[in-house]
């Protein structure tokens, strides 16, 4: 027998009252934007890439940003950050320059990574085209403007 008591059961709660919530749902929608941008990216010839660097590519494109921003954006410590930019320089993706005028140097997008941002965004245009068929364009257009919403309400605080 056993100990535990039994969980009861709430038919009145909603389906969106109940798990997975928010952000297993987000997380597992993430899961599957991750695995489809990574496939692409392997077809595409970037097979030195792998999770750490497919996410220094992450919206906005690190393109002229201090490595500090780039750590904060990524919420990652700047070591963290700086072990990542060595690595990506190394194989061709990222360079660090100083803009006209300035002696502090940022991280710009070589050719390579400009390759591997267009990989991405066409993999997540193609993404949102399946998933617009899929669930229709009304459901899927609104889902998009409620994300927007949500991931701009932050800022607004």
């Amino acid at each position: 027998m056993s100990s535990r008591p039994k969980q009861k059961r709430h038919p009145e709660l909603s389906e969106n009252s109940r798990p997975p919530f928010i952000g297993a749902l987000l997380r597992l929608t993430w899961q599957r934007v991750r695995s489809r941008i990574h496939e692409a990216v392997r077809e595409a010839g970037f097979t030195d890439l792998d999770e750490a660097h497919l996410a220094v590519f992450s919206y906005p494109l690190p393109d002229g940003v201090r490595p500090s921003e780039l750590a904060r954006n990524m919420r990652m410590s700047r070591q963290a950050i700086n072990y990542l930019i060595v690595q990506m320089e190394e194989s061709g993706y990222l360079e660090r320059r100083a803009p006209p005028g300035s002696d502090r140097r940022r991280i710009y997008l070589s050719e390579h990574g400009k390759r591997v941002g267009e990989t991405i965004y066409a993999c997540l245009r193609q993404l949102q085209a399946e998933w617009s068929s899929e669930v229709g364009n009304d459901q899927f257009n609104t889902f998009m403007d409620v994300l927007r919403q949500l991931s701009t309400e932050e800022e607004l605080r």
